[in-house]
């Protein structure tokens, strides 16, 4: 991707710099005993791009609630346009013109494209009626703007997270607000989507617009940004203007030392092959004449751990939910320790050791209405039974063993699951799957939407396993996250590898195989 248009269009509102348009002012906001913003002073400046960084759990998504109107603070004062401002809704604040997009995805999936970016304004004719047409020609430019061919018409559910995720972007932007904060926008978008999100943002910054950025992608933040805070645990650590800052700059003030996301595990020999793919083709379920995954073979042996890296669209998904069991396969075979499993069911591979780590944590992962510990034994209830009904001493016995194995932050296994940060909820879907003892464990985008503090846990926790003969897939949109802990890394592109890497190769060449532009 092109690198050196975000530093040039920081300079592009300089003369506004100073401008400020929204301030909090000694935010604290308290849950019960847990004080999660500890006044906390920020401010927003029109015709730029303020950056918010911080681990999961340290009070962000809480103080861009504030803002937008879906939480009050305990104390403290919100100041707009230098008049002090209290915000009841989400409708007042958009009436204000201040718009969220939120991490987790708010999308009704039983309604069409139109109708989400459309819902609680909808346009009416003249006599009364919603004016579809005219929403569907909105919509259709909207989306013309950020690049996605799909029909307006088409339900939510049918769409994939990356596109989903594209939706609810173009949402906020329909409203025309003058701030819009942004949580997380890119967490599920291929590295060409995120280019056109940034060029929507530059013509946002040259309307005068004022962005708060949201992001665990730090290089990627840093490319967009002109000012940066970080918080740690509700309380502001440091503030800095871009020319500033760097990755030392907000890891350090992140976590508070150097961190890296790990290397390949050493020290050990790989076992059998225990995962083969062969001859492997899927087809697209709502076009059965095109081809998603072509032909693809692919052998991992136990206790190795592969990377699978491509662009939206390359097959990654659909070819770990193919392994798994979730999508239909039109030719090839899938072998695990060398005996066919085509035939078996979802319940029948996880039997058998295959365990999948969903791209859509919310959606795919985890119940919502379960709490931390019956999320993680769902998967293994078996282990929790006693004389033919679950033992809840067992159950409970083992949601804390797995608490500690994989290192959840909770109070406890009866907590809700929603009250934890994104990077623990998805150590409970890692834990979930851990508990089922897999042979495989395959990881759609594990790293989704956690911070980089989380990002190493997780992939540490990898690491030890395949130390213990687990044979690891995961996926990334990342390259960073490729020259990490993977001791292969396979490239696929349009449904087929396109190349296949030692962990010494290079970021521009694992992305010139994707079909990606390099700078």
């Amino acid at each position: 991707m092109a690198r050196d248009a975000g530093a040039s269009r920081g300079r592009l509102m300089a003369g506004a710099a100073d401008d400020v348009v929204l301030e909090a002012r000694d935010i604290v906001k308290t849950y019960g005993g847990t004080r999660a913003l500890k006044g906390v002073n920020f401010e927003i400046r029109r015709g730029t791009v303020t950056t918010l960084f911080g681990e999961n759990g340290a009070g962000k998504s809480t103080l861009m609630k504030i803002l937008s109107g879906v939480e009050q603070p305990t104390s403290g004062e919100i100041v707009l346009d230098g008049e002090a401002v209290a915000f009841d809704s989400t409708t007042e604040a958009t009436a204000r013109g201040i718009s969220i997009i939120h991490q987790e995805l708010s999308l009704a999936p039983n309604l069409t494209v139109r109708d989400n970016i459309f819902m609680g304004r909808e346009i009416t004719k003249a006599f009364g009626g919603v004016d579809y047409a005219e929403e569907n020609r909105q919509t259709r430019e909207l989306l013309r703007d950020m690049q996605l061919d799909i029909d307006p018409g088409t339900f939510v559910s049918d769409l994939r997270v990356g596109q989903q995720q594209i939706i609810e972007i173009a949402r906020a932007l329909s409203v025309n607000s003058r701030i819009l904060i942004m949580d997380e926008p890119t967490s599920a978008l291929a590295a060409a989507e995120v280019e056109v999100l940034f060029g929507i943002i530059r013509e946002l910054l040259s309307r005068g617009v004022a962005i708060v950025y949201i992001s665990h992608h730090l290089e990627e933040a840093l490319e967009i940004t002109d000012h940066a805070v970080v918080l740690r645990d509700g309380n502001m650590t440091a503030r800095a203007e871009r020319a500033d800052i760097d990755l030392a700059w907000i890891v350090h003030h992140m976590v508070g030392e150097h961190f890296d996301l790990g290397t390949p595990p050493t020290g050990y020999e790989f076992g059998d092959p225990v995962l083969e793919v062969s001859g492997l083709t899927i087809l697209d379920p709502e076009n059965s004449e095109r081809v998603i995954v072509n032909d693809l073979d692919l052998e991992v042996r136990a206790g190795e751990i592969v990377c699978i890296y491509g662009l939206m669209g390359a097959g990654r998904t659909e070819l770990l939910e193919a392994v798994a069991g979730r999508d239909p396969v039109a030719t090839g075979d899938i072998r695990l320790d060398g005996r066919s499993i085509l035939g078996e069911s979802i319940a029948d591979r996880i039997a058998d050791g295959i365990g999948l780590v969903p791209e859509d944590r919310q959606r795919d992962g985890l119940v919502q209405s379960f709490d931390v510990g019956r999320n993680l034994t769902l998967a293994s209830l078996d282990a929790s039974m006693s004389r033919g009904s679950i033992s809840r001493t067992k159950e409970a016995q083992r949601s804390k063993e797995l608490i500690d194995a994989v290192t959840v932050k909770t109070p406890g296994p009866d907590v809700p699951i929603g009250s934890l940060s994104g990077g623990n909820q998805q150590k409970v879907v890692i834990g979930k799957i851990v508990a089922t003892d897999p042979k495989v464990m395959l990881l759609d985008e594990p790293s989704r939407g956690i911070d980089v503090g989380a990002k190493g846990e997780v992939f540490r926790l990898l690491a030890e396993r395949a130390k213990r003969g687990l044979a690891v897939v995961y996926t990334t949109s990342e390259v960073g996250e490729c020259l990490s802990i993977a001791h292969r890394i396979i490239v696929l592109r349009r449904g087929q590898i396109s190349a296949e890497f030692a962990p010494d190769v290079t970021k521009d060449m694992i992305m010139a195989a994707s079909g990606e532009a390099v700078a």
